[in-house]
């Protein structure tokens, strides 16, 4: 196989990594959401869906990609009540 079939199936494994990080992370983003309206009304919520999006976001290993945070109960606390 020629370097540039190589470079070009690599950048492709690559570019589908990566949509499937941002497929994630809006998804993560919903689910805070989500728990931060929740919170606000003073319902019960939890940060489950939250950290198992985070956690699936954080084993695609890319260079390029963030890190994200486990998200605990009280940062969603802290962040309601900002927006009150």
């Amino acid at each position: 196989m020629s370097v540039h079939m190589e470079l070009a199936q690599h950048a492709g494994k690559q570019n589908k990594m990566y949509q499937q990080f941002l497929k994630l992370d809006n998804m993560r983003e919903t689910y805070i959401e989500e728990a931060v309206a929740q919170c606000k009304e003073g319902k019960p919520f939890t940060t489950d869906k939250i950290n198992e999006v985070t956690n699936a976001m954080n084993k695609i290993n890319l260079r390029f990609t963030p890190v994200r945070k486990i998200v605990t109960s009280e940062m969603v606390r802290e962040y309601a009540e900002t927006l009150k």
